[in-house]
Protein backbone atom coordinates (compact mmCIF):
# COMPACT_ATOMS: atom_id res chain seq x y z
CA UNK A 1 0.00 0.00 0.00
CA UNK A 2 1.23 3.38 -0.55
CA UNK A 3 2.31 5.59 2.59
CA UNK A 4 4.44 8.01 1.16
CA UNK A 5 5.50 10.17 -2.14
CA UNK A 6 9.18 10.97 -3.24
CA UNK A 7 9.74 13.91 -5.71
CA UNK A 8 12.32 14.76 -7.75
CA UNK A 9 12.49 18.85 -8.14
CA UNK A 10 13.71 19.80 -11.16
CA UNK A 11 11.71 18.55 -14.03
CA UNK A 12 8.94 17.42 -11.41
CA UNK A 13 8.24 20.31 -9.40
CA UNK A 14 9.78 23.36 -11.51
CA UNK A 15 12.58 23.97 -14.52
CA UNK A 16 15.28 25.52 -12.76
CA UNK A 17 17.77 24.43 -15.42
CA UNK A 18 17.94 27.51 -17.56
CA UNK A 19 18.43 30.04 -14.25
CA UNK A 20 21.32 27.54 -13.05
CA UNK A 21 22.94 27.63 -16.59
CA UNK A 22 22.74 31.44 -16.63
CA UNK A 23 23.55 31.97 -13.76
CA UNK A 24 26.99 29.40 -13.76
CA UNK A 25 27.54 31.70 -17.63
CA UNK A 26 27.70 34.80 -15.69
CA UNK A 27 29.73 33.47 -12.73
CA UNK A 28 32.45 31.84 -15.32
CA UNK A 29 32.52 35.23 -17.27
CA UNK A 30 33.88 37.14 -14.02
CA UNK A 31 36.87 34.24 -14.05
CA UNK A 32 37.73 35.04 -17.82
CA UNK A 33 35.99 32.17 -19.44
CA UNK A 34 33.31 32.76 -22.10
CA UNK A 35 30.89 29.08 -21.91
CA UNK A 36 27.67 28.38 -23.63
CA UNK A 37 24.50 26.67 -22.72
CA UNK A 38 25.59 23.52 -24.30
CA UNK A 39 28.64 23.11 -22.10
CA UNK A 40 26.17 22.05 -19.59
CA UNK A 41 24.28 20.05 -21.13
CA UNK A 42 26.28 16.29 -20.21
CA UNK A 43 26.16 17.12 -16.22
CA UNK A 44 22.44 18.34 -15.81
CA UNK A 45 20.55 16.60 -13.10
CA UNK A 46 24.46 15.72 -11.38
CA UNK A 47 24.71 17.92 -8.82
CA UNK A 48 26.17 21.62 -8.89
CA UNK A 49 29.63 19.86 -8.07
CA UNK A 50 29.96 18.32 -11.22
CA UNK A 51 27.41 20.67 -13.30
CA UNK A 52 30.36 23.40 -12.61
CA UNK A 53 33.17 21.44 -12.42
CA UNK A 54 32.55 19.73 -15.44
CA UNK A 55 32.45 22.59 -17.40
CA UNK A 56 35.92 24.01 -15.57
CA UNK A 57 37.52 20.91 -16.26
CA UNK A 58 36.46 20.73 -19.99
CA UNK A 59 38.38 24.33 -20.23
CA UNK A 60 41.51 23.40 -18.21
CA UNK A 61 39.86 25.78 -15.16
CA UNK A 62 40.83 25.14 -11.88
CA UNK A 63 38.49 26.69 -9.49
CA UNK A 64 37.60 26.24 -5.75
CA UNK A 65 34.24 24.41 -6.30
CA UNK A 66 32.79 25.70 -2.75
CA UNK A 67 33.59 29.43 -3.55
CA UNK A 68 32.35 29.04 -7.43
CA UNK A 69 29.22 27.49 -6.54
CA UNK A 70 28.14 30.26 -3.69
CA UNK A 71 29.17 33.13 -6.42
CA UNK A 72 26.74 31.21 -8.79
CA UNK A 73 23.94 30.55 -6.01
CA UNK A 74 24.14 34.49 -5.55
CA UNK A 75 23.12 34.98 -9.15
CA UNK A 76 20.77 31.89 -9.62
CA UNK A 77 18.60 32.98 -5.98
CA UNK A 78 18.08 36.87 -7.94
CA UNK A 79 17.40 35.65 -11.74
CA UNK A 80 14.80 32.99 -10.27
CA UNK A 81 12.83 35.96 -8.61
CA UNK A 82 9.64 36.12 -10.48
CA UNK A 83 10.60 34.06 -13.50
CA UNK A 84 10.78 30.48 -12.19
CA UNK A 85 7.50 28.68 -11.76
CA UNK A 86 5.71 25.55 -10.50
CA UNK A 87 5.26 23.01 -13.57
CA UNK A 88 1.65 22.36 -14.37
CA UNK A 89 -0.26 20.50 -11.83
CA UNK A 90 2.74 20.51 -9.21
CA UNK A 91 0.99 22.70 -6.16
CA UNK A 92 -2.40 20.99 -6.71
CA UNK A 93 -0.73 17.66 -6.64
CA UNK A 94 1.59 18.52 -3.31
CA UNK A 95 -1.55 19.15 -1.85
CA UNK A 96 -3.79 16.41 -2.79
CA UNK A 97 -0.84 14.24 -1.61
CA UNK A 98 -0.85 15.53 2.12
CA UNK A 99 -5.19 15.21 2.05
CA UNK A 100 -4.54 11.81 1.34
CA UNK A 101 -2.18 12.00 4.49
CA UNK A 102 0.62 10.82 2.39
CA UNK A 103 4.23 11.58 3.71
CA UNK A 104 5.73 13.62 1.37
CA UNK A 105 9.66 14.42 0.71
CA UNK A 106 11.53 15.75 -1.46
CA UNK A 107 15.03 14.23 -3.24
CA UNK A 108 17.21 16.35 -5.56
CA UNK A 109 20.68 16.20 -6.74
CA UNK A 110 20.79 20.21 -6.32
CA UNK A 111 22.48 21.15 -2.84
CA UNK A 112 20.22 23.06 -0.31
CA UNK A 113 20.65 26.60 -1.11
CA UNK A 114 19.06 25.55 -4.59
CA UNK A 115 16.64 23.29 -2.88
CA UNK A 116 15.18 25.71 -0.23
CA UNK A 117 15.44 28.92 -2.97
CA UNK A 118 13.84 26.82 -5.88
CA UNK A 119 11.17 25.85 -3.67
CA UNK A 120 10.57 28.89 -1.95
CA UNK A 121 10.13 30.69 -5.44
CA UNK A 122 7.57 28.13 -6.50
CA UNK A 123 5.81 28.38 -3.52
CA UNK A 124 5.84 25.06 -2.11
CA UNK A 125 8.46 25.90 0.82
CA UNK A 126 10.53 22.72 2.15
CA UNK A 127 8.81 23.48 5.56
CA UNK A 128 5.64 21.80 3.52
CA UNK A 129 7.74 18.67 3.29
CA UNK A 130 7.67 15.95 5.89
CA UNK A 131 11.70 16.01 4.63
CA UNK A 132 13.71 16.79 2.08
CA UNK A 133 17.04 15.12 0.88
CA UNK A 134 19.47 17.59 -1.06
CA UNK A 135 22.15 15.99 -2.93
CA UNK A 136 25.08 16.78 -0.64
CA UNK A 137 23.60 14.42 1.68
CA UNK A 138 24.56 11.27 -0.13
CA UNK A 139 27.92 9.93 -1.65
CA UNK A 140 26.09 8.10 -4.80
CA UNK A 141 24.39 10.13 -6.88
CA UNK A 142 21.43 8.77 -9.04
CA UNK A 143 21.38 6.27 -10.51
CA UNK A 144 22.42 4.64 -7.69
CA UNK A 145 19.59 4.46 -5.36
CA UNK A 146 20.80 5.97 -2.02
CA UNK A 147 18.84 9.03 -2.77
CA UNK A 148 15.99 7.73 -2.39
CA UNK A 149 16.59 5.03 0.14
CA UNK A 150 17.65 7.88 2.44
CA UNK A 151 14.42 9.89 1.68
CA UNK A 152 11.85 6.99 2.30
CA UNK A 153 14.18 6.68 5.63
CA UNK A 154 13.65 10.05 6.68
CA UNK A 155 9.80 9.71 6.87
CA UNK A 156 9.83 6.62 8.22
CA UNK A 157 8.81 4.32 5.22
CA UNK A 158 10.05 1.13 3.24
CA UNK A 159 11.03 1.80 0.49
CA UNK A 160 8.15 -0.34 -1.01
CA UNK A 161 5.65 1.64 0.28
CA UNK A 162 6.55 4.70 -1.63
CA UNK A 163 5.96 6.45 -5.28
CA UNK A 164 8.98 8.10 -6.28
CA UNK A 165 8.09 10.74 -9.17
CA UNK A 166 10.97 11.55 -11.41
CA UNK A 167 11.59 13.21 -14.97
CA UNK A 168 14.61 11.47 -16.17
CA UNK A 169 15.96 8.10 -17.30
CA UNK A 170 18.84 8.00 -14.23
CA UNK A 171 16.60 9.16 -11.68
CA UNK A 172 14.14 5.96 -12.47
CA UNK A 173 16.83 3.51 -12.21
CA UNK A 174 17.20 5.19 -9.05
CA UNK A 175 14.02 4.50 -7.37
CA UNK A 176 13.59 1.00 -8.86
CA UNK A 177 16.93 -0.11 -7.51
CA UNK A 178 15.90 1.75 -4.16
CA UNK A 179 13.03 -0.68 -4.30
CA UNK A 180 9.78 1.65 -4.87
CA UNK A 181 7.48 2.78 -7.64
CA UNK A 182 7.91 5.25 -10.21
CA UNK A 183 5.75 7.68 -11.86
CA UNK A 184 7.52 9.34 -14.88
CA UNK A 185 6.84 12.45 -16.54
CA UNK A 186 7.74 13.59 -19.53
CA UNK A 187 9.02 17.22 -18.96
CA UNK A 188 12.29 16.44 -20.10
CA UNK A 189 12.55 13.04 -21.49
CA UNK A 190 10.72 11.25 -24.97
CA UNK A 191 8.30 8.30 -23.61
CA UNK A 192 10.10 5.48 -25.06
CA UNK A 193 13.07 6.81 -22.94
CA UNK A 194 10.85 6.54 -19.95
CA UNK A 195 9.33 2.60 -19.97
CA UNK A 196 11.39 1.54 -16.77
CA UNK A 197 8.90 3.82 -14.45
CA UNK A 198 5.27 2.06 -13.54
CA UNK A 199 3.28 4.80 -15.13
CA UNK A 200 3.83 7.58 -17.29
CA UNK A 201 2.32 11.36 -17.75
CA UNK A 202 2.79 14.63 -19.20
CA UNK A 203 2.93 16.57 -15.66
CA UNK A 204 1.60 16.64 -12.28
CA UNK A 205 -1.53 17.82 -13.81
CA UNK A 206 -2.30 14.65 -15.37
CA UNK A 207 -1.39 11.90 -13.17
CA UNK A 208 -3.22 8.30 -13.32
CA UNK A 209 -5.04 7.89 -10.29
CA UNK A 210 -3.74 4.25 -10.30
CA UNK A 211 -0.21 5.27 -9.59
CA UNK A 212 -2.08 6.35 -6.28
CA UNK A 213 -4.21 3.55 -5.20
CA UNK A 214 -2.01 0.73 -5.06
Amino acid sequence: MIRGVLFDMDGVLADSEQFICRAAIIMFSELGLTVQPEDFKPFVGTGENRYIGGVAEKYGLKVDIEKVKARTYHFYTGIIKGNLKPLPGAIDFVMSCLDRGLKIAVATSADAVKMNASLAEIGIPSALFHATVNGLEVDNKKPAPDIYLKAAWKIGLKPKECLVIEDAVSGIKAARSAGCRCLALTTSFNRSLLKEADWICGNLANVPEESLNW
